[in-house]
């Protein structure tokens, strides 16, 4: 399932982070991967929600989401944005294959569970395709990278700038500035104006 509109504001800090149905501690969902792209629609108080490329919705502790540094490059004027997109998608590519061939052995009877965990230890792709535009996991720099169909720029990394944290970058990223996605809509919690 595909979620319309979909256009990343943050990251999953390197850690992962853990989920809810809900802005209640009671009610936990499946953990997020460490740097997934997600959409932040809403703040309500320190919770966020967050949508994902697939359309699957969570609340997180927004405070702990890494704001995206700026929006991706157009295709006209980007700056810095020189690397060859090929290498990394058959790098993802082979990943994916790999992946995929443990899984149909695992399902054949050739491997049992803990095999299979061994087989895929340390496999990490992630890909984002929207039209033209595409995201891309490089897991040998830790970093995601914006693409063009002719290069890739880096987009946001699990490098944490020198004095900066995740709540500071939040703390910078004014509501509403980012074309091409909604402005995240903050919800002052009850009692509060």
């Amino acid at each position: 399932m595909r979620s319309p509109a979909f256009w990343p504001t943050h990251v999953v800090p390197p850690h992962g982070m853990p989920a809810w149905e809900a802005p209640d501690p009671a009610r936990p969902t499946v953990p997020l991967d460490p740097l997934l792209p997600v959409q932040l629609e809403e703040r309500f108080g320190d919770w966020g929600h967050i949508r994902c490329a697939n359309g699957w919705a969570a609340w997180v502790d927004g405070r702990q989401l890494v704001a995206l540094p700026q929006d991706p490059p157009g295709a006209e004027g980007a700056t810095g944005g020189t690397e060859d997109p090929r290498p990394l998608l058959a790098r993802a590519e082979q990943a994916l294959a790999d992946y995929r061939s443990a899984v149909e052995d695992l399902a054949a009877g050739d491997l049992d569970g803990e095999s299979f965990g061994e087989r895929t230890g340390g496999l990490r792709i992630g890909i984002v395709v929207d039209g033209e535009s595409m995201w891309v996991y490089d897991a040998d720099e830790g970093r995601w990278l914006y693409g063009d169909g002719r290069r890739l720029s880096t987009y946001a990394t699990d490098r944490t700038a020198e004095g900066e944290h995740s709540g500071q970058a939040l703390d910078r990223t004014a509501e509403g500035e980012h074309s091409g996605h909604a402005p995240t809509r903050y919800v002052a919690p009850k009692g509060e104006l």
